[in-house]
């Protein structure tokens, strides 16, 4: 498996994780005072970003991107939304063997 693919599925699971943490967990915290959700969901929520920006560097390397593409990519990672995006986009870069 290319490391483009393991991006955008790590892309897609990370935005999943951060629309959780901001639209579940978040209002928990402060509507329900359960603010176990955001101890957990944001750990979970931190390791993918962690991992999201390890296998950006990777896809980086191989796919030979151009330095803003990489910050837009990276950018992307901050907004809510966005990383669904992404995954559609860079999923037209997938050459299938």
């Amino acid at each position: 498996m290319s490391s483009l693919n393991i991006f955008r599925k790590v892309a897609l699971t990370e935005g999943i994780s951060y629309l959780l943490l901001l639209f579940v967990a978040m209002p928990l915290k402060y509507w329900a005072d359960l603010p176990l959700g955001v101890k957990y969901v944001g750990w979970i929520h931190g390791l993918l970003f962690v991992l999201y920006v390890a296998c950006l560097v990777m896809a980086w390397k191989e796919q030979k991107w151009k330095f803003t593409k990489v910050v837009f990519l990276f950018i992307a990672s901050l907004l809510p939304f966005v990383p669904f995006y992404v995954e559609k986009q860079l999923k037209k870069e997938v050459v299938v063997i």
